[in-house]
């Protein structure tokens, strides 16, 4: 272990001490079992440089909490140089990772306010719509919406984050406007698999889900979870994708809650199959450890990746809520029709969202090109020693970059 390793791990204990505050940051005002629809077919095959899976397999990326605070929304609107909000720069530095992905899965938090605004951040976001504009650039094909924040703007702002995320083609789990869209199953083409994509909240902050609309959030109840996934399988999905917003706040460690649901979704299986190949975790605002539980893989947070200046429950300003894991997940087709596709590569990349640039930092690879960075060695260190706490690397789990 490196002396900078230790002193992040010295940092990572001592703030573990700490307990937490949810989505705070400075400067804020602030379905049912149903046949799939299928996407239109992938949109990348990586070259042999790029490390390409075994013929008809993919990759797959995944990142965690997109959260504008004022300070982000302010960002954006400078890059923009005062023509609306710009958020394409803000995810430049990922951008190179995540459009090389076959698939790539964000976590949209918060909801979008009318084009203009009025927007807000904690603790009631109304988010500017073009940050699906930015996700869309960086390359994600699509996200999951449901989150404790999804009805910050009742109804209304659900239905005008779903409907940016037509406008600019970007996919979406968890959240729907009319009871057909939330009995239909969110299903990709990622090399020659049919990969599914289910999406779930632990709570919406206390708001009632709209009149007449109990289909408009997913509630996070492992029956319903195992019962899609079964649905989704049997509507001829290859790769069955969970993601969940659970979790207890600034806690590295995962919960009862994450722990005891994780393993049941991992055990269910039908005809010896595993009902879900992944579980991708967001909500804690800071890095969690990945895990392999019953075979399958499980993040149970991946951080956030956009994010103002975060405070937990002391109060006190700290560094874990602008860090953040990337997972990804290389799968390789079976080797008999009707077994499960197989994880052949797990890695994570650790990233930080830096507040005095505005940016999101892929850390591995900008200090492979500035190594004096201490700020980015000390947050790629504690990232690490979040991720891989419970044991990960003696199941092949690596950092990439």
């Amino acid at each position: 272990m490196t002396k900078r390793t230790r002193q992040a791990v010295s940092v990572l204990s001592a703030l573990l001490l700490s307990a937490a505050a949810g989505c705070s940051a400075a400067g804020g005002s602030a379905a049912g079992p149903a046949p799939a629809r299928l996407a239109e077919p992938g949109k990348r095959t990586p070259t042999s440089a790029e490390g390409s899976p075994a013929a008809g397999g993919f990759t797959l990326v995944a990142s965690g909490d997109v959260l504008p605070h004022t300070s982000v929304i302010q960002r954006a609107a400078d890059d923009a140089d005062g023509d609306g909000y710009d958020f394409r720069p803000m995810f430049s530095g990922v951008k190179p990772l995540v459009s090389a992905a076959d698939l790539a899965l964000c976590h949209m938090e918060t909801i979008y306010g009318e084009e203009g605004g009025p927007f807000s951040g904690y603790p009631a976001f109304k988010s500017p719509q073009e940050v699906a504009d930015g996700l869309k650039d960086a390359g994600y094909d699509g996200c999951s919406t449901a989150s404790n924040h999804t009805l910050d703007d009742g109804a209304d702002g659900l239905r005008r984050t779903l409907d940016r995320f037509d406008k600019v083609g970007l996919k979406h789990a968890g959240s729907a406007r009319t009871a057909a869209e939330a009995a239909t199953v969110t299903t990709y083409t990622a090399g020659s698999a049919k990969v599914a994509h289910l999406a779930y909240t632990y709570d919406t902050n206390g708001y009632p889900l709209p009149e007449g609309q109990p289909w408009a959030v997913n509630l996070m109840e492992q029956d319903k979870i195992i019962a899609d996934a079964r649905a989704a399988r049997k509507s001829g999905a290859d790769v069955v994708l969970v993601s969940l917003h659970w979790g207890t706040e600034w806690q590295t460690e995962p919960d009862e809650t994450q722990l005891t649901l994780g393993r049941a979704l991992t055990a269910s299986q039908t005809g010896g199959r595993p009902d879900i190949d992944l579980i991708l975790g967001t909500h804690a605002h800071i890095p969690q450890p990945y895990e392999k539980v019953n075979g399958t893989w499980i993040i149970y947070g991946m951080g956030d990746q956009v994010a103002g200046e975060m405070f937990n429950y002391t109060g006190a300003r700290d560094m874990r809520g602008n860090y953040g894991s990337i997972g990804r997940f290389t799968f390789a087709p079976p080797a008999a029709a009707g077994q499960r596709w197989q994880v052949t590569k797990a890695e994570f990349v650790p990233q930080m969202m830096d507040l005095s640039s505005g940016r999101v930092v892929n850390l591995p690879a900008t200090l492979a090109k500035d190594p004096d960075r201490d700020d980015y060695e000390r947050a790629q260190d504690a990232i690490s020693e979040a991720v891989l706490s419970r044991g990960a690397a003696k199941d092949g789990l690596t950092m990439a970059k």
